[in-house]
């Protein structure tokens, strides 16, 4: 059974993110957006992050004002490989960041293992790429999925699950969900 029964502190300092969308998808009101913010909130210092359609890089570029070490941003969408790269420049996180054009065929090309792996991509992707994120994570890693309804939870966790990961909780907002599990 996976709930969303915790209590997570506040952090103390909020910062500043600045994204300029253009044809990108990320502008951090979708529900989806919002729920994996939170989570990076709380879970990004020192690590090493992997963003799974990366779109406008807000993902990346929230883990990486909240203390990730390097982050690695892939899309399908040229131009939203380049908004990314243009969003890492504007807050200042384009040393630690890297964005990457294509499917998830490119973690091929990929070198080590990610911490923390994220993706708000829509759930027929997802049931297709979680063996690929797997593989680039170790032990320990955790994977936060989002983009998908509520209806959609069950058939994910159950596919995550063949893959050795282990649901860790979820939470909703409207229709919408969001899913970390551990590996």
């Amino acid at each position: 059974v996976i709930h969303d029964g915790r209590h997570l502190p506040e952090k103390e300092s909020k910062v500043s993110i600045e994204i300029d969308a253009k044809l990108a998808f990320g502008t951090g009101t979708h529900e989806t957006t919002r729920m994996i913010c939170k989570e990076l909130i709380e879970r990004s210092g020192g690590t090493r992050v992997l963003d799974c359609g990366t779109g406008t890089g807000i993902l990346s570029i929230v883990a990486l004002k909240y203390g990730a070490n390097e982050a690695v941003g892939y899309d399908i969408d040229e131009w939203s490989a380049d908004n990314a790269r243009h969003n890492a420049v504007i807050n200042r996180v384009d040393d630690r960041f890297t964005s990457l054009l294509g499917d998830s065929s490119v973690l091929d090309e990929v070198e080590g293992t990610f911490d923390l792996v994220l993706a708000n991509i829509n759930r027929n992707i997802l049931l297709a790429d979680i063996p690929r994120f797997v593989n680039n994570m170790h032990q320990g890693s955790v994977l936060i999925l989002s983009g998908f309804y509520t209806s959609d939870v069950e058939i994910l966790v159950e596919k995550a699950k063949t893959f050795g990961l282990s649901p860790v909780f979820k939470k909703n907002d409207q229709d919408w969900a969001c899913i970390v599990l551990r590996y």
